[in-house]
């Protein structure tokens, strides 16, 4: 079973910076996408970027140019970098990999960021 674990969580004030990064414990030829969704209390999960094996890269529409999602194969490490953080983006990020065209679906423990006004 696949592990994927999530860091570079933590606190940041409005307008900060923070880099998230998530660890697999493999990657498989069969991966289709990995990607970050996050969750607020008492909100629905978001999507909040998604990169896919083919290259294509795709944003939530609340990212607005934020954020930027990459993908180190050889070190099976996925990124997340977070600019100009709102308190809004205050949420837990877990990280995810979906396999064999997405069927087969890995996700992380998750992470949490909190970003004050």
């Amino acid at each position: 079973e696949v592990q994927l674990v999530e860091s570079g969580g933590g606190s940041v004030q409005s307008g900060g910076s923070l880099r998230l990064s998530c660890v697999a414990s493999e990657i498989s030829d069969t991966w289709y996408w990995m990607a970050w969704f996050r969750q607020a209390p008492g909100k629905k999960r978001e999507e909040v970027a998604y990169i896919y094996a083919d290259g294509r890269i795709t944003y939530g529409d609340f990212v607005k140019d934020r954020f930027s999602i990459s993908l180190d194969n050889a070190k099976k490490t996925l990124y997340l970098q977070m600019n100009a953080l709102k308190p809004e983006d205050t949420a837990k990020y877990s990280c995810a990999l979906g396999l064999d065209r997405g069927t087969l679906q890995y996700y992380g423990q998750g992470i949490q960021v909190a970003v004050s006004s």
